[in-house]
């Protein structure tokens, strides 16, 4: 789902601005080397970005009332990460590189004068930065915002809401479980045998998992192996479910009926 999606580039956005916030902001050749692979970094998240808008402008969302504040943030978030592209080119500019000056003058500049210039670029490069870093920050942000508007409204009007798999109770306490984080899937080198632990140990059967995951509610992390362990989250459509299906229950027992006293003493007479 498109939720999913924009959690994920909130992650990059934010990550990307703490990469920036690190930054040893000292002039020279040294900085243009790490400013270069971050505006592209920037460009490629912006790209991100529209390509989501427009999926969304195109999808059946837009029928859904609220839906026209949620493309406006995303929209907003396009402009944050452009002017964050745009104050770290300001960076680029404002770095002074060594090379040399005009015919006639000295072929480098002499340490003092160098010294000068990088003293003299320092506040501008560090102001840039900075600024860089805050629109970064308001692009995580929107993206947050932008996924909560949307699970917002599908929650207000579920005549929208996508089609969902009818979970079993056993689905469903599965889902609850990985829902709460921490839940880890591995399969055994000999035999096959899958295991998948819960985050706090318990141990979740292999076949509801394996529906919930057919059904993608939930997903394994592509970034590790199955023999060494894979993270397990739930997806937008997981929370969905969990938030508008209640596993049926059998009804509580009704209590027993006290026994009647049986009088035990003989009326005298």
């Amino acid at each position: 789902m498109q939720v999913d999606h924009l959690r994920q580039l909130a992650a990059d956005f934010d990550a990307l601005k703490n990469s920036v916030t690190a930054l040893n902001v000292q002039p020279g050749s040294a900085l243009l080397q790490h400013l270069a692979p971050k505006i592209a970094q920037v460009h490629e998240l912006t790209g991100r970005t529209l390509v989501r808008l427009a999926s969304l402008n195109g999808s059946q969302y837009t029928v859904v009332p609220g839906s026209r504040t949620s493309l406006k943030a995303l929209a907003g978030v396009v402009e944050s990460a452009s002017s964050a592209a745009l104050d770290r080119a300001h960076a680029v500019t404002d770095n002074p590189l060594d090379a040399a000056g005009s015919a006639g003058g000295p072929p480098l500049d002499d340490d003092a004068v160098r010294q000068a210039r990088h003293a003299a670029a320092q506040p501008h490069l560090t102001k840039a930065l900075a600024d860089a870093a805050h629109q970064l920050a308001l692009s995580a942000t929107g993206c947050h915002y932008t996924a909560s508007g949307i699970i917002s409204d599908l929650k207000d009007h579920p005549e929208h809401l996508p089609p969902l798999p009818q979970l079993t109770p056993a689905q469903y306490t599965a889902l609850e479980k990985i829902a709460q984080g921490g839940s880890v899937f591995s399969r055994s080198l000999r035999g096959g045998r899958d295991t998948i632990r819960a985050g706090d140990r318990s141990t979740i059967h292999s076949k509801p998992f394996h529906v919930l995951a057919k059904n993608r509610l939930i997903r394994k992390d592509g970034q590790g192996s199955s023999f060494g362990g894979q993270d397990v989250t739930i997806t937008t459509a997981g929370r969905l479910a969990l938030e508008t299906q209640q596993p049926r229950r059998a009804p509580a027992a009704a209590p027993a009926k006290a026994p009647a006293v049986v009088a035990t003493s003989a009326r005298h007479r």
